[in-house]
């Protein structure tokens, strides 16, 4: 994916609004997450979608199979491009969501791309064995979990661009790796702990970038962004 994915982490539909204004009626690829989703609630996701953007909607859906199939159901006819769900919930789930998915599609015959979360970028190795009890290193509990969704049918994972490469390897040539935890070379990393640039990103295999502070924050938006999308694509 050549346009990175803009966050839109905004407690409002109106400060959303008003940061999109910005790039006066530019399609873009955007991420809706639950802060945004709960508020404003679908409208919001469709009003995106009319105004022709790319919209991952970033839910994270981690329950029994059954009320996740349903729940995929829902958002399906929202039209969006991008929907993801936690790989913890497991194989049965997994697939249960992607029936989910093609059953909500039926009336549009375009499935959203479904791609499953394996360990947030806010998480250290360390925290994921003290506190989830997993005791293999990081890296392989990603690629066991990423391994786990391609078995189940899905579209790809959300990892740290440190993964990239080589859940690549072990995986089918099409597998997508979303990748958030981006930062500029100047920029704080914040509450994310596996942070990398774009270009880091682009080199470790990444299939697309998940971008939010460095251009939601920045003063000069368009700016950001146009800054960011040049290194990811250089």
């Amino acid at each position: 994916m050549t346009d990175p994915i803009i966050a839109l982490d905004f407690p409002s539909a109106h400060e959303a609004e008003a940061f999109l204004s910005r790039f006066q009626n530019q399609k873009l690829a955007l991420k809706v997450g639950m802060e945004l989703f709960y508020a404003e609630g679908p409208e919001f996701v469709l009003r995106l979608k009319e105004q022709g953007h790319f919209v991952f909607l970033d839910l994270k859906l981690h329950d029994i199979p059954n009320t996740v199939e349903r729940a995929m159901t829902s958002l399906a006819r929202l039209g969006v491009d991008l929907v993801n769900v936690h790989a913890a919930g497991g194989k049965k789930m997994m697939e249960a969501a992607l029936r989910g998915l093609e059953a909500g599609s039926k009336t549009s015959g375009m499935r959203p791309k479904l791609i499953a979360v394996t360990q947030l970028t806010s998480t250290s190795e360390a925290e994921m064995q003290q506190e989830q009890l997993i005791p293999v290193p990081l890296e392989e509990s990603v690629l066991h979990y990423s391994k786990l969704a391609e078995q189940a049918g899905l579209d790809g994972v959300v990892c740290s661009s440190l993964e990239a490469s080589a859940i690549k390897q072990h995986t089918r040539a099409d597998f997508l790796c979303v990748t958030p935890g981006i930062r500029m070379s100047a920029d704080s990393s914040d509450d994310q702990k596996r942070v990398v640039t774009p270009r880091e990103a682009r080199d470790r295999k990444a299939s697309a970038i998940v971008v939010g502070r460095p251009i939601t924050r920045a003063e000069n938006p368009k700016e950001a962004y146009e800054e960011v999308t040049k290194e990811w694509n250089k």
